[in-house]
């Protein structure tokens, strides 16, 4: 049966930080370098989920994963005085900088796992991108089985 999950999370979207491994106590620990802002992000997608999944069976074919994910211009991107609302000649179109988009999706596929679908190796296919928005900063994601 063919099935598609929509949904929009708000707020600035998280990737998941480097990882770094230490040995204390005999005892190998690893530590995530973006760890409270990854979890906020992860409950959130989490919730979001969830509210759109209730009533509906966990996915357990393969899927596939569109992700949209907006960020607000910085400052710099605009001029300054009476031109504070006017995007810069030099202010890039396409958002080619810092959330790596492989860390998004990282991140993004953990907080969906177990709630749309049973594990993010699901995921087959993708198509995902990083975007300016003038809007309030969020993902637009959705999830395609048949």
């Amino acid at each position: 049966m063919s099935q598609r999950i929509e949904f929009v999370v708000y707020g600035k979207p998280a990737q998941m930080g480097s990882k770094k491994a230490f040995v204390r106590g005999g005892r190998a620990i690893i530590t995530d370098d973006n760890s409270e802002k990854r979890k906020q992000w992860a409950n959130e997608v989490s919730s979001v989920a969830a509210e759109v999944m209730r009533g509906r069976d966990l996915i357990s074919s393969p899927v596939q994963l569109r992700a949209f994910f907006y960020f607000r211009r910085p400052n710099s991107h605009y001029g300054s005085g009476r031109n504070a609302t006017t995007l810069k000649a030099s202010a890039p179109e396409m958002h080619s900088q810092t959330p790596d988009l492989d860390k998004l999706i990282r991140c993004l596929g953990d907080a969906l796992t177990g709630i749309v679908f049973r594990d993010d190796a699901l995921i087959w296919s993708m198509v995902i991108s990083r975007h300016w928005t003038e809007k309030q900063e969020r993902a637009e994601v959705e999830v395609t089985c048949d």
